[in-house]
């Protein structure tokens, strides 16, 4: 597929789509973004005639289809244990054989694993980071001395980047053991790449344009991401050759760690103009401030025609 164009619409009656929930909200720690998307998602489908409802989380989901009452899911529910982002839900509904957007089992699964991809990439040749695993307990200090600080301490399961720990001095490990305390699970630590921050939204098989993050107080944390309005985003993040890299990687790493449909694949760009591959998100947000509307505006993809593409894929 052209990486610049996207292919026409193969449904333009939506009726063809049926009775179709959007899933959102959930028990995660990323509710709130969750039901932020849910709600632009379901005005887009709805604004194009799509007999769209909300459901908040998966037990009403499960509830609703045991009535009937659903012929398709979009998902927009984000991270794991109750997120719907981690191949649970996906194992569920390929039972009760309900489409579903984005990723299935195996590309949810295992790009909710920030390690478990890595490995993959790794054996793969796809440039990454360098990285530990750190069991629960796991001495941080001991890691940070052998990999070498500046560091990206962070839960290898979560998303938002929730619990992610820039450690670029002896003093910052006490936050990341802190975080590390309350998290309780695996935690993933990985060399810092200090340069350009970009990111890759993928639509079926095309790479959309790039977008370079610029946060104003040096990082595209949580508050950066969905709290305040200072970010700036290039659209596309890079040109020429380099634009053209960037996008393809991203596609050979979304593909290679079992995703399909849609996603987004962050890339960090160091001094030497290197690409760094970081982790893949199956279910982005569909906030104000999310990335993948924004790429797909570039494209000349309105939200509501986004979101009517995305659910075709389910057809």
């Amino acid at each position: 597929m052209s990486q610049d164009k996207l292919p026409p619409l193969r449904i333009t009656d939506a009726s063809a789509f049926g009775r179709v929930a959007v899933l959102m909200g959930g028990t995660s720690s990323e509710r709130e973004v969750s039901l932020d998307s849910g709600r632009n998602v379901l005005a887009g489908l709805q604004a194009r005639g799509i007999d769209a409802h909300a459901v908040d989380g998966i037990p009403a989901l499960v509830d609703a289809l045991v009535h009937g009452q659903f012929d398709r899911v979009f998902n927009i529910l984000h991270g794991n244990r109750g997120g719907g982002e981690d191949g649970v839900l996906q194992g569920f509904l390929a039972a009760f054989e309900i489409p579903c957007t984005g990723s299935g089992v195996l590309g949810s699964a295992l790009t909710m694993d920030k390690i478990r991809t890595k490995q993959v990439w790794m054996s793969t040749g796809l440039p990454t980071p360098r990285f530990l695993r750190l069991p629960p307990g796991a001495d941080l200090r001991a890691a940070a001395e052998e990999l070498g600080l500046p560091v990206f301490v962070k839960p290898s399961c979560e998303g938002s980047s929730v619990g992610a720990v820039r450690v670029d001095s002896a003093a910052a490990l006490d936050e990341a053991e802190r975080v590390q305390r309350e998290y309780g699970g695996e935690m993933l630590m990985e060399s810092l790449v200090v340069g350009d921050e970009l990111t890759v939204a993928i639509l079926g098989e095309t790479a959309l344009p790039s977008i370079r993050i610029v946060a104003r107080e040096g990082w595209y944390d949580y508050k950066a991401k969905y709290l305040v309005e200072d970010t700036q985003y290039l659209c596309p993040g890079l040109e020429g050759n380099e634009e053209a890299a960037i996008r393809a990687l991203a596609l050979r790493a979304f593909q290679a760690a079992g995703a399909s449909g849609w996603g987004r694949v962050d890339v960090m760009r160091d001094g030497d103009g290197r690409l760094w591959l970081l982790e893949v998100n199956t279910a982005p947000g569909m906030t104000s401030h999310s990335l993948v509307p924004k790429a797909a505006r570039e494209f000349g993809v309105s939200f509501e025609e986004l979101c009517w593409r995305i659910l075709e894929q389910t057809l």
